[in-house]
């Protein structure tokens, strides 16, 4: 277990190590921050005074190897549009980030799991053909479509929930559902599939004939062997939502966290910025992959006993 664990965090540091090299060069290909945030109204010495004083002299790699220490040291510069340490300008945005990522997650868990058990219990009859039609529908759905919709008919046309910002618990409700509804389409239609994978299993049976009541066969033996799968699809779908999901559902509420923040230092070619939020995200993409696979050695000791 403890190898396991060693051997992932490995995996981890040489990820990361990746992302920054491939953050820090892609960066540069989409233009020179310069004409952006200098302007035309610098003599040619104020002009090289600040491309020295922002770190831009000097050519592609020493500017590479510059970055490097600096992650090393826990320094990741200034940012060119607002003139302050970058790590200041993403601590302010993770907090509402995984505000709005725990409250999908708690969304997906509270309805999934429960509806891909119904669904596979009652699979013949009309309740599970209803909850299959929903899932199915909400996998074929947009995260930014269901966003805009909601947009249009619960705010702009009834008024009855704001659309940009997170200052009241209200303001969590749309960008809430626009961030986890493909999640709770997937993670039903999985949980669902795992269930109805161990239904028929010899130790449900044997578990029944015990005399057990019927929801104690379900969870305590049912869920509890279909969790990897359960397991497996959160993970993905959670390393999803960080990296791309929240991105747009973020920019499309003007929500403050680090998706709307990797949009507009992007329009703006804030490279400090940009790099740092990326390697944030990576960051989270990388520990939430981490946990999952420990969690299935955890969950199954198959995997323990084949890891060992």
């Amino acid at each position: 277990m403890i190898a396991y664990i060693a051997r992932t965090c490995l995996k981890m540091l040489l990820t990361l190590f990746a992302v920054i090299t491939l953050v820090f060069f892609a960066t540069r290909l989409s233009g020179s921050p310069l004409d952006t945030f200098l302007g035309q109204g610098l003599t040619a010495e104020d002009r090289a005074m600040m491309i020295e004083y922002f770190g831009l002299n000097g050519s592609i790699w020493e500017q590479y190897l510059r970055y490097l220490r600096g992650v090393l040291q826990g320094n990741f510069g200034l940012s060119f549009v607002e003139r302050r340490p970058v790590a200041d300008i993403v601590l302010e945005r993770i907090g509402p980030s995984l505000q709005l990522l725990a409250s999908a997650l708690v969304l997906t868990v509270s309805l999934s799991i429960p509806l891909g058990i119904i669904a596979a219990i009652y699979r013949k009859s009309a309740i599970g053909s209803a909850v299959m039609m929903f899932a199915f529908i909400g996998y074929a759905v947009p995260n930014f479509i269901l966003a805009i919709f909601m947009i249009l008919v619960l705010a702009f046309t009834l008024n009855w929930l704001p659309v940009v910002g997170n200052g009241t618990p209200a303001h969590f409700i749309m960008p809430t559902i626009a961030l986890s509804g493909g999640l709770i389409a997937a993670l039903t239609r999985f949980t669902r599939n795992a269930m109805l994978d161990v239904l028929g299993q010899d130790y449900m049976r044997t578990a029944r004939s015990k005399g057990l009541p019927e929801w104690i066969v379900i969870l305590e033996h049912g869920l509890k062997n279909a969790g990897i799968t359960v397991i497996s699809v959160l993970g993905l779908q959670i390393a999803g939502l960080a990296a791309a999901g929240s991105v747009v559902v973020e920019s499309i509420f003007s929500w403050p966290g680090i998706g709307e923040l990797l949009v507009t230092s992007a329009i703006a070619r804030d490279y400090p910025v940009l790099q740092f939020g990326v390697i944030s995200v990576a960051i989270a993409v990388v520990v939430i992959n981490a946990v999952a696979d420990i969690a299935y050695v955890v969950a199954d000791p198959r995997i323990r006993l084949a890891r060992g």
